[in-house]
This record gives C-alpha cells, sequence and structure tokens, in this order.
C-alpha cells in the first residue's frame, strides 16, 4: 500500500548552503544528518560504485526533503536555468497561508522568482494562487496558496504529523 509522498531528495554541490537555505530561509526543521563511503551496500541501493556522501533530512509539516552533496561520484552541474517542460524532476510546491508575504521574504532572501505572484482573479478560479521560483542552486520550488478548502488538495484534507504523532 503507498500511503503519500515522503520526500523529494536533491543533490547539490554546496550542502551547508542549501541546508541553510531551506532551514534558516524557507522554515524547515533539520531532522537527521549523516555521511557515508565505502559502503557497498549503499552502492547497490542507489546504483553507484564507490559512492561517498553527506546527506541531511530536513521535515516541513507532512513532508521531508533530502539534500545529499556527493563527494564522490563527482557530480555534473546542473542547469540553473533548466526548463519546467523538461523531462524530470520538475518542482516541489511549497504550501503557503500568505503568498505575497512568502515571494517578498524569499525574494529579500535571494530566491528569484519569473515575476510577482498572479491574483487570483489572473489564475481564473479564485481558489489558489501560485508562482515558481528558484533556489540558490537553480531548483524549481512552487509557493502555492490555496484560497478555498474545497480544493481537494488542499493540506486542509491531509493529516499533519505534530511531533511524531498524527
Amino acid at each position: 500500500m503507498i500511503r503519500g509522498i515522503h520526500h523529494v531528495a536533491i543533490s547539490t554541490p554546496d550542502l551547508d548552503r542549501l541546508a541553510a537555505f531551506y532551514t534558516d530561509v524557507v522554515g524547515f526543521v533539520p531532522v537527521m544528518s549523516t555521511r557515508w563511503s565505502d559502503r557497498p551496500l549503499v552502492d547497490r541501493m542507489i546504483g553507484l560504485d564507490g559512492s561517498a556522501a553527506r546527506q541531511v533530512m530536513l521535515r516541513a509539516g507532512n513532508a521531508y526533503l533530502e539534500l545529499f552533496e556527493y563527494e564522490s561520484p563527482a557530480g555534473r552541474p546542473a542547469d540553473p536555468t533548466r526548463s519546467p517542460a523538461d523531462h524530470g524532476y520538475t518542482h516541489f510546491c511549497l504550501d503557503v497561508t500568505d503568498i505575497d508575504a512568502e515571494h517578498e521574504r524569499l525574494s529579500a532572501a535571494g530566491m528569484t522568482f519569473h515575476s510577482s505572484p498572479p491574483t487570483s482573479e489572473e489564475m481564473g478560479s479564485g481558489r489558489l494562487r501560485a508562482i515558481y521560483g528558484r533556489d540558490p542552486d537553480g531548483n524549481i520550488v512552487e509557493l502555492q496558496e490555496v484560497l478555498d478548502a474545497a480544493v481537494p488538495f488542499a493540506l486542509e484534507h491531509t493529516p499533519m504529523i505534530t511531533n511524531g504523532a498524527s
């Protein structure tokens, strides 16, 4: 039985910088950090030979964000201008309660956005507002403010985990 999405993982060339962004700026909470090298079982699990990496797991609400910095093998730089239409990972979404305030706060902290958040009227339904931005590595992060709790994917319909209990 699939219970839902547990986490999104991002490989970064600078774990400390990206972890600080997601904790200090966005508000995720660190729940675990580790590192590995010379672990044949891990190599087999992830399909790499001679892997070595640092890892951190962050939590926000009922979801986790996992960050990796590989020491071996060396990663290839991602295209920070990658289009959301390109195949593969496109973005992850942060649910917010005030999209204008978060857009302003995150922009001041260095996150880049393509524009200001559209109004609910511009979005058409008046039920939600959303905007894409990019984290310090160029990964696309969506901010979404659901204005109508009747939207079927509103977090009000999702049990939240608080202090380890649901």
